[in-house]
């Protein structure tokens, strides 16, 4: 009888158990089959369903990014371990020196450091991605503009909340269509070697607190009619875009430093349709035509608003005119190197006040083209020597010349001044890490 019953309760065991499993592989199936409907499902659909997209990549803790990372031999930090929880605050650079310091705080650590470029254009200081997690992009392709992978660039310039993105690796990444970015985000390329190239380049439109640093970009080429996604939720039609590196549209607070710019089908950086509070600063630009437009057209009067500041920039070999054009706006130019033009450096029209500091400008050999200023104007039209522009302290060489205008309101000058001109004799040394940095073992970037 007792053998009986131990028979009995070992059946029953064993029946219990068999059935445990079958339930345990009936969930595990299901849970695969909606794991493969959300993985194959669109961004649109998710959020529709609500369901939560958390792209794992972007994560909270700072340590876990730097375990993500794959950082290059010659980019590679060792920290002693009486400075790691220092460092545990900023995470990449304070430049050596002080005119162009970027520091990137880690956004969980402290939630309120200084803003990113305060030295620069202190009433319209740039926080970008500074209070968001960080974002590591391991993917270069871009096969869908509507819905972008995880992982890759695009997925990350779309997001609603704020994200600084860094790169995993050396990458090129060429655009099917225009990168149209979402407010608070900094595109960090420090430490890598990162080309947004011979496709569709940057649109800067209708957001604000953006910061591109440290890409090189070129080659961008017309794109367009065709959809593409700005946000999780809504993506439209998108007309043809012009091929410009960086365009900024009707947006504010934008930050474009140390980047390497060249070759583009139309300009390399162009700010126009009311954009204000944007500082261009330490880029290299090379081999281009019109370098940098800033103003839409000369009968859109809401420009007048525009206040830009274009400093520490290498105007290299192979350029042309327009660094920059202005229209209608406040302009302030300081300490930047001028070492190629062909037809002019500085132009504009409607009435621009336009504060050149500390600049060197170094003519072309070409005898008619010793003049640094361009007005466009008609011939018989005499109102530009009313526009407020001066020069101050530049060194003007080979023979270049800057022709001012203007009664020098200072009122109007004070609305193109965001920062103190250094001696246009230490031109060279302030613009000789312009452009992408060369980041070194050992030594801060």
């Amino acid at each position: 009888m007792t053998f009986s019953l131990r028979i009995i309760a070992i059946s029953t065991f064993v029946t219990a158990l068999l059935f445990a499993n079958v339930i345990a592989e009936i969930e595990s199936i299901e849970e695969s089959r909606q794991l493969k409907s959300l993985r194959n499902s669109t961004m649109a659909e998710r959020l529709d369903e609500g369901i939560e997209v958390k792209h794992e990549i972007a994560v909270d803790d700072p340590e876990a990014v730097a375990a993500m990372v794959d950082i290059t031999n010659d980019f590679r930090m060792d920290y002693s371990e009486q400075h790691r929880e220092k460092e545990a605050r900023i995470l990449l650079m304070r430049d050596r020196k002080p005119h162009r310091r970027l520091l990137a705080v880690r956004p969980q650590l402290d939630p309120q450091p200084p803003p990113p470029r305060r030295l620069l254009h202190r009433p319209a200081a740039t926080s970008g991605g500074r209070d968001g997690r960080f974002y590591v992009v391991t993917d270069p392709s871009d096969d869908d503009p509507v819905n972008p992978r995880p992982g890759t660039l695009r997925h990350a310039v779309i997001q609603d909340r704020p994200l600084w993105i860094i790169f995993k690796r050396d990458m090129v990444i060429t655009l099917k269509q225009e990168l149209i970015m979402n407010s608070f985000k900094t595109i960090d390329g420090r430490g890598v070697n990162v080309h947004i190239a011979n496709g569709a380049c940057i649109t800067i439109q209708f957001v604000t607190n953006i910061i591109i640093h440290g890409l090189h970009i070129h080659d961008c080429k017309r794109t367009g009619n065709a959809m593409v996604r700005s946000s999780p939720s809504h993506y439209g039609w998108r007309t043809m875009a012009d091929g410009d590196g960086i365009s900024i549209f009707g947006s504010s607070h934008v930050w474009i430093d140390h980047n390497s710019l060249s070759s583009c089908s139309d300009g390399l950086i162009d700010a126009i349709m009311g954009s204000t509070a944007i500082t261009i600063s330490n880029n290299y630009f090379t081999q281009h035509n019109e370098v940098m437009l800033l103003g839409h057209s000369d009968s859109y009067t809401r420009d007048k608003v525009m206040q830009v500041t274009v400093a520490y920039n290498h105007f290299g070999e192979g350029l042309t005119q327009r660094m920059p054009r202005c229209r209608h706006g406040y302009f302030h130019v300081v300490n930047n190197d001028y070492t190629s033009w062909e037809m002019y450096a500085i132009g504009g029209s409607a009435n621009p006040t336009i504060n050149s500091q500390g600049n060197r400008f170094l003519a072309p050999t070409n005898r008619f083209a010793k003049e640094v200023t361009k007005r466009i104007v008609n011939p018989d039209d005499n109102k530009w020597k009313e526009w407020n522009w001066r020069s101050e302290g530049d060194l003007l060489l080979n023979g270049a010349y800057f022709t001012p205008s203007g009664g020098g309101a200072s009122a109007s000058y004070a609305r193109a001044s965001s920062l103190a001109a250094k001696s246009s004799s230490m031109v060279p040394t302030l613009t000789s890490e312009a452009g992408v940095l060369h980041c070194r073992k050992g030594v801060q970037c």
